[in-house]
């Protein structure tokens, strides 16, 4: 007897499971039982596991029945007519979806030319096994299956032209690329998602040779004069908001200049670019620490008795200032109403981006690197005829990661940007590189994509051939001015005084452990003095009970709680996180008692 599972729940037994779990997939493609439902028998635990459940994914597949797919020419005709849809095709049974599970015990074909009478099913289309991003990869089925993955990764974070109607959205942390191009060397997919709507990445020329090793590890470099005209420049926009709340007691904040006499007025310089209702004008140039909407609120905290006095009326400065770090013009101002219907406003700031040393750039086969060096023109290498190449990648990149498809798309890019065509580079369909190749070679090139490249600095012809040509690039949204942090000094956390945490926050840079151990094995040991007293403290101690003792910064003395005025108080130097554990074993109920030895 096997036993039958419904939703991982036992439902029963059955005789002869072959024979059950056959029947219920006629069922199933009669449409006599829900379509939703997947099936699966697992011989080794002698089990059949039924599933109905929701979040399960499951792709299409057509049935194939005695080695012949059920879907004939004469459904694909009718189909094209409109007589035809894709739910007919799974209600008469042609077409079912599958789960992870049932697809354990199938058989399934890519092409139609594979089937055989041992098949179960066939493939719509190879393609269909990949998600949109990663069909977006041309070539994809030349390349290993991790770099197929990075590269679907990378497109995601891409900037290109995300919306039409940008120009009147208020987007939190938004970029958008000045000058998309669809790509030369696409798949069926672009069509289908009209990439071409909105694209993002760039065609340029790349030549795959090292230069000075400033393409080390995954850098790149590229040339100055491509970044003038236009390559990789974007526009980074950052929203800030402001409302009037309203408190208890009628109090509300308000949106205006604010006055002299408001507690935490800054000064007359940071509230310079705003106009007479507050609210900074558009197309003014801000920099950090910049008022950008001007507003007052009540005082925090109102008693009873603050009521009657006249510094209550005192007001607290709470404008919107620009970020540690942000730069920028006011591109857009906006006034509305929220849900409440308090006022709202909304200040957009944009900031052009050009590609600088340490901006992050990527084809689209997970060949991501960060720019290394920005090279004038005249100094980039040149071919025969004139083209200096966008960009130069490391060869370094291709030998262990078997990105061929990386390869074959700089042959392909070529062939398209000479012979004024666009590649189709599906997965599993696309143009052979064969018939590419020639029609490279037809044109009047190498066909194995390498040209004879000359020093610009020079004149001389290197002596290898260097492999150069067409490719599509995409430009990260990871850009070095979003990352870029330092601080000396600067704001700590209240509980432990120790500096905070995140370049937003203008935190510090943690030397950890594994910091520590390098500059031991250094033998520069003293410098974790300096290092790691980011919340020394002066401390004074009992030297009787060896607890913490009390400072009166009024009558300038020391004196401990429990042993009295007379006691000898030593102060000591100790990391303010050490006082606090201390207290916390105080809270336990444990005596922390430090005994004092003399400084000789």
């Amino acid at each position: 007897m096997t036993e039958v599972y419904l939703n991982s729940k036992f439902a029963g037994n059955v005789d002869n499971a072959t024979e059950f779990v056959e029947s219920i997939k006629e069922e199933r493609r009669k449409s006599n039982i829900t379509g939703n439902l997947n099936v699966h028998f697992n011989e080794n635990s002698d089990k059949i596991e039924i599933d109905v459940s929701r979040g399960r994914a499951r792709r299409p597949l057509i049935i194939v029945k005695n080695g012949r797919p059920l879907l004939t020419e004469e459904h694909i005709q009718k189909l094209e007519k409109k007589e035809m849809s894709w739910s007919d095709l799974v209600k008469e049974g042609i077409i079912e979806y599958l789960d992870a599970a049932e697809e354990e015990n199938t058989y399934v074909a890519f092409f139609e030319k594979d089937v055989t009478a041992e098949h179960t099913h066939l493939e719509i289309s190879p393609l269909a096994m990949t998600g949109l991003a990663t069909s977006l990869v041309p070539y994809g089925n030349f390349n290993q299956s991790t770099r197929l993955n990075a590269g679907s990764k990378n497109q995601k974070q891409a900037l290109g032209f995300y919306a039409a109607n940008f120009a009147v959205r208020m987007d939190m942390d938004v970029n958008i690329l000045h000058t998309p191009q669809v790509p030369l060397v696409g798949t069926i997919m672009h069509e289908i998602a009209g990439y071409d709507k909105h694209p993002a990445g760039q065609n340029i020329v790349v030549a795959i040779m090292s230069f000075k090793g400033y393409n080390m590890e995954d850098a790149i470099i590229l040339n100055q004069g491509s970044i003038d005209r236009g390559l990789g420049r974007s526009s980074y926009f950052r929203p800030s908001t402001a409302e009037e709340l309203r408190y208890a007691g009628g109090l509300v904040d308000e949106i205006s200049v604010p006055d002299k006499d408001v507690k935490g007025y800054k000064s007359e310089q940071d509230y310079r670019l705003l106009e007479g209702d507050g609210i900074i004008y558009p197309e003014a140039v801000i920099a950090e620490g910049d008022v950008i909407i001007g507003k007052t609120s009540p005082p925090r905290f109102l008693s009873s008795l603050d009521e009657y006095s006249l510094a209550s009326s005192t007001r607290r400065e709470s404008s919107v200032n620009a970020k540690h770090g942000e730069v920028g013009v006011i591109d857009f101002v906006c006034i509305t109403e929220n849900e409440e219907g308090n006022k709202l406003v909304q200040v957009r700031v944009r900031d052009q981006r050009m590609p600088e040393i340490g901006d992050k750039f990527t084809s689209r086969h997970g060949q991501k690197g960060v720019v290394g060096l920005v090279v004038p023109q005249q100094d980039m290498p040149f071919s025969a005829s004139g083209i200096v190449p966008d960009l130069l990648f490391s060869p370094h990149g291709i030998p262990s990661r078997m990105t061929i498809a990386h390869l074959i798309e700089l042959v392909a890019g070529k062939t398209g940007a000479l012979s004024g065509r666009h590649i189709n580079g599906t997965t599993f369909d696309a143009e052979p590189e064969e018939r590419i190749r020639k029609e490279l070679q037809e044109l009047g090139f190498r066909e194995n994509g390498s040209e004879t490249l000359y020093n610009g600095e020079t004149g001389e012809a290197f002596e290898a051939k260097i492999f150069i040509g067409d490719m599509y690039y995409l430009k990260l949204k990871h850009m070095v001015a979003n990352k870029l942090h330092s601080r000396a000094r600067g704001p700590i956390q209240l509980l432990t005084r120790q500096p905070t945490e995140g370049r937003a926050k203008e935190g510090g840079l943690r030397l950890g452990e594994m910091e520590k151990d390098t500059f031991v094995a250094h033998g520069a040991s003293l410098l974790l003095k300096e290092r790691f007293d980011s919340d020394k403290t002066i401390v004074p101690i009992c030297e009787e009970c060896g607890l913490i003792a009390i400072k009166d910064e009024f009558k300038n003395k020391s004196y401990c709680p429990l042993c009295g005025e007379n006691t000898p108080i030593s102060n000591i130097e100790i990391s303010y996180a050490f006082k606090l554990m201390l207290d916390e074993f105080k809270s336990l109920g444990i005596y922390p008692k430090l005994q004092l030895k003399g400084k000789y």
